[in-house]
């Protein structure tokens, strides 16, 4: 399944009745389970319904940062950026990608 970031910040949690999504380096995963990090008022609630990788590459909960960009990143900043990544695998269903 395809999504536009529009159609994507329709799964950020504030309607109860959809699923939670976060996408990371345009891959969207399923983050319901973790509905206590990334519901309202939850401490990641700032990446529900967008893509995050900027954000999570600074590890950074600033909404600015809150981007699918990753221009200007350090080579550390990418590699937290992969070990995110590599924790969504692990604990989330991918359940589309990004429209680019």
């Amino acid at each position: 399944m395809e999504m536009t970031p529009q159609e994507l910040l329709q799964y950020n949690g504030s309607d109860p009745s959809k699923p939670i999504y976060v996408a990371v380096k345009g891959r969207i995963f399923d983050v319901t389970a973790g509905k206590s990090f990334y519901g309202p008022g939850g401490p990641y609630a700032v990446f529900a319904g967008k893509d995050a990788s900027r954000a999570l590459a600074k590890m950074s909960k600033n909404e600015e940062d809150v981007s699918p960009s990753l221009e200007g990143l350090s080579d550390k900043e990418i590699g937290v950026l992969n070990d995110w990544e590599k924790k969504f695998e692990a604990k989330y269903t991918v359940v589309g990608r990004l429209a680019s």
